[in-house]
């Protein structure tokens, strides 16, 4: 899972108590599948049968990606209304995050389009579920173009509303990060002139920020219905062999997240940070743990702070890395939602070239830092994503809830590559730092950061 600074835990929803939604999940694929084994496409309940069913996973990824949209903006915004960070700091934190996630997409995109792991479910989906039309699934994203002046065309919009009804990533974060920061000019203006009204857009912008958390954490909660619906509806049509395929998804998303950081972190922070791997893997050893364990690199950012103590990482890098640079520090997460993103077209049947996949990178990255500490963060920006390759809606709401039922154990992993991302920033930004900086202000990554 993707995290954000601590302070913001107390706005999150609480978890809900009884079975986690990844045991739901299980369960209602297996009374999907045994549904779909029982009944076949013959009706059972008057004229209702299963492949009236798949409408249930068709309603709730409508209602995941209607709300994912404003989610991001707000998000955003409300980054900038509460952290503060010197230029020199930002730029370098950025750089970094950006270097590292650029290795991760690169490792990605060279596994999918080597091993082509999708096209062992080509025509499956649409063979199975029969509501997908060939031309519709083989249409590129608009903006698949590497023309700079054409690029610029697609992510302006006519109105602010065209975004979020087009569901456009992009333009949304973009449209976000200009807000965010005339937010912040205003309010550093207004502090200068004595004056603190900008403060009632601030509160407007968290409580909108946690409305639209918690209405997502309710249609999350829906999700096992998705699955339910979906998985009676494919295994009624077509059986259960489609399932036989999911290994071949876990096992390529599984390869691409170990290489990035069992070979890629240990090889920088010892080459770059000088912190060899028995310094970096032995004694961050716990906060790895703690995050495969408990699925959340948020709770763990106490653990990561102390587990960089141990490795001689100054305060100040270690809170910047692992406080402020949560909101970017989401390897695991894009890594995973451009991976998803180019299985699923090679499934369909849409080979998408270099440019359409530079739009799935970008819109991975910057979904992925909109919505950082948001619960079930990777579920619920993986249809904007999936939208951004050029995937219609049909084919999001059919495939998206097959491969739910493996996401339990992707999120473990990406929550452990996610901790080892904010430690390699921590050391980066530790190692690259100027004597004469020690003596600058402390920047303000959250209220609530100290481990």
């Amino acid at each position: 899972m993707s995290h954000r600074a601590p302070e913001t835990t107390g706005s999150l929803p609480p978890r809900p108590r009884g079975l986690p939604l990844y045991a739901r999940v299980l369960i209602a694929a297996a009374l999907g599948t045994a549904l779909g084994v029982a009944f076949g496409t013959r009706p059972y309940l008057g004229s209702l049968g299963n492949k009236d069913l798949g409408l249930l996973a068709t309603l709730v990824i409508r209602l995941l990606k209607a709300l994912a949209a404003p989610l991001i903006l707000f998000a955003i915004l409300d980054a900038f209304a509460r952290t503060r960070i010197s230029p020199r700091h930002g730029w370098r934190l950025l750089a970094i995050c950006l270097v590292n996630v650029s290795v991760a997409f690169a490792i990605g995109l060279t596994i999918m389009n080597t091993l082509r792991p999708g096209d062992q479910w080509r025509g499956h989906v649409d063979e199975l579920l029969g509501r997908v039309r060939p031309a519709e699934a083989k249409t590129p994203p608009p903006e698949a173009t590497l023309d700079p002046l054409r690029n610029l065309d697609g992510y302006v919009p006519k109105s602010l509303v065209d975004p979020f009804a087009d569901n456009r990533v992009i333009t949304i974060v973009l449209l976000g990060l200009m807000g965010g920061a005339a937010l912040r000019r205003v309010k550093e203006r207004q502090a200068d002139e004595g004056r603190d009204s900008v403060r009632t857009v601030e509160r407007f912008v968290e409580a909108a920020y946690q409305m639209l958390v918690q209405m997502l954490d309710w249609v999350v909660q829906l999700v096992p219905c998705a699955v339910f619906g979906a998985v009676a509806q494919v295994v009624g049509q077509s059986g259960i062999q489609v399932f036989r395929l999911l290994w071949v998804f876990l096992a390529t998303l599984l390869l691409g997240l170990a290489i990035h950081a069992l070979v890629y972190y240990p090889l920088v922070a010892w080459l770059v940070g000088r912190k060899p791997p028995r310094i970096y893997l032995g004694r961050g050893l716990d906060a790895i743990l703690t995050g495969l364990s408990i699925n959340s690199s948020l709770a763990t950012v106490p653990v990561t702070l102390r587990c960089l103590a141990r490795m001689n990482v100054s305060e100040r890098s270690s809170r910047l890395a692992a406080c402020v640079g949560t909101n970017l520090n989401n390897d695991g997460i894009t890594l995973y939602e451009a991976m998803a993103a180019l299985f699923l077209a090679q499934a369909v049947g849409s080979d998408l070239g270099i440019q359409q996949q530079a739009v799935v990178v970008l819109a991975s990255i910057m979904a992925g830092a909109g919505v950082a500490g948001v619960p079930e963060a990777g579920l619920i920006v993986l249809p904007l994503v999936l939208g951004s390759a050029g995937l219609p809606d049909s084919v999001i709401a059919a495939a998206l809830p097959l491969i739910i039922p493996v996401d339990w154990i992707i999120a473990r992993a990406r929550s452990g590559v996610n901790v080892m991302s904010d430690m390699l920033v921590a050391i980066l930004l530790d190692a690259l730092q100027r004597p004469e900086e020690t003596a600058e202000p402390e920047d303000q990554p959250a209220a609530a950061c100290h481990g």
